[in-house]
């Protein structure tokens, strides 16, 4: 399978926690801002990206316990092509999405120079 046959595959595919932050972020609700899901990045598959400002947010389930070292070195790649990476894990984005949030709007925020952005939707 190649990566953009991955990339589809998952984006039929989401987990509950992704289709619950793919409705916030989806069709510029979310201050605005254009994101995209199950995109290609290099080697790799995101969950979310944002490229102004250039921002990725990951979604993990359990199984990221088990891959720290994968991930660090997928979160330096993605660093070093100018991304700001954001983690949250699937309970965290299903039981405290408002908070989530906010630290997407501090990510985004310190992105853009501490310029206001719009209000949370």
């Amino acid at each position: 399978m190649t990566l953009l046959e991955r990339a589809r595959y998952l984006r039929s595919h989401q987990t509950d926690a992704e289709q619950h932050l793919w409705y916030r972020l989806r069709a510029k609700r979310f201050l605005g801002l254009k994101f995209k899901r199950q995109k290609p990045v290099g080697p790799y598959i995101v969950d979310f990206i944002c490229f102004d400002p250039p921002l990725i947010v990951e979604v993990d389930g359990g199984q990221h316990e088990q891959q720290a070292t994968y991930d660090q070195h997928r979160d330096g790649f993605l660093r070093n092509e100018g991304f700001t990476v954001l983690r949250f894990w699937n309970h965290q984005v299903l039981g405290e999405t408002e908070a989530v949030l906010e630290a997407i709007l501090a990510a985004v925020t310190a992105l853009r120079g501490n310029q206001k952005p719009q209000e949370l939707s």
